[in-house]
This record gives C-alpha cells, sequence and structure tokens, in this order.
C-alpha cells in the first residue's frame, strides 16, 4: 500500500489543487486526504486510487461548506472594500491561469470536480462515475453543463475585457 499511495499522491495533490485553486489549501486537503487514507482500511471492493479522489473531493466539499458559512458570518459582520485591491501587475499567461480558476470557482462543486478529474487527471467517463459513486450518465451532463459554464464565463471576461 505504501508505494500505491507513493505513487497516487501527486495525482491527489494535482486534483486537490484543481479544487481548491491554490497550492497552499491543495496541500492541507492533500494531508488531510492521506491521513484519512491511512486511518481507515481500503474497503475490499475499492481501488486505492479511486477511493483517495473520493475521500479528497468529500473533504474539499465539507471545507468548501464551512467555508462559505465563516464567510457569510464574516461578510456580515464586516463591509468589503473593494479598493483594497491592488491592481494586476502580471503577465498575460498568469491572467489567463487566473482567469480560469475564477472560472473554476464559479462552478458547482459536482461540477468541478468532474471536470478536474477529466480534464486534469485524465479518467474516463467510467472511472469518474465509479471515483464519485454516479452513473455514467450523470458524468457526461454535469462535465457538459461546466464546459458550457466556463466557456460562457470565459467569453463573457473576454469581451469585458476588451471594452476596458
Amino acid at each position: 500500500m505504501k508505494q500505491e499511495l507513493t505513487r497516487i499522491v501527486p495525482m491527489i495533490r494535482r486534483f486537490a489543487y484543481s479544487l481548491t485553486g491554490s497550492y497552499a489549501d491543495a496541500d492541507d486537503l492533500l494531508q488531510s486526504t492521506v491521513e484519512k487514507i491511512l486511518s481507515k482500511p481500503v474497503p475490499e471492493d475499492a481501488e486505492l486510487s479511486q477511493w483517495a479522489f473520493r475521500i479528497c473531493r468529500n473533504l474539499w466539499i465539507d471545507e468548501f461548506r464551512a467555508r462559505k458559512i465563516r464567510q457569510h458570518d464574516q461578510i456580515e459582520e464586516t463591509e468589503v472594500d473593494s479598493t483594497d485591491l491592488a491592481p494586476e501587475q502580471t503577465h498575460q499567461s498568469s491572467a489567463n491561469v487566473k482567469q480560469i480558476h475564477a472560472a473554476m470557482d464559479v462552478l458547482p462543486a459536482d461540477q468541478r470536480s468532474i471536470i478536474s478529474l477529466v480534464a486534469i487527471q485524465g479518467m474516463s467517463y467510467k472511472e469518474v462515475a465509479s471515483t464519485l459513486s454516479v452513473p455514467v450518465g450523470t458524468v457526461m451532463s454535469r462535465l457538459a453543463r461546466a464546459r458550457a459554464s466556463l466557456s460562457q464565463y470565459l467569453k463573457h471576461q473576454l469581451g469585458e475585457a476588451s471594452y476596458e
């Protein structure tokens, strides 16, 4: 199991980063995932990598929900001042990466995890369905909606950028 876990850790880290959009948060999520894997026996009918992705996704959903609640409470307590934001002084490629991360943040959790597993991890629809315990048709429809949402968001962002 140690060799298999060592093999899949980079894949889980990429998946965690695709979910969180932050290297620090991805590393925290990876650590939590590995701790959970090591604290429980792998189910007999589960492949370690698929089980690990499922654990990672579930931990992220729990954290995402908790952050949403904390953020909502914090917004009620303080007023957000948009003048604190510094103008971007980065290259075009960095701006594109930020646009993609922003677009991914707009997606619902179920769509984000599926597009991450398909586009970043290179999993087949069948593997994603097995990993997330959903039908293949659900994977396909969520992926289609995620791609359409990303496309629409990026087109909208590019349209606004051309007017600035």
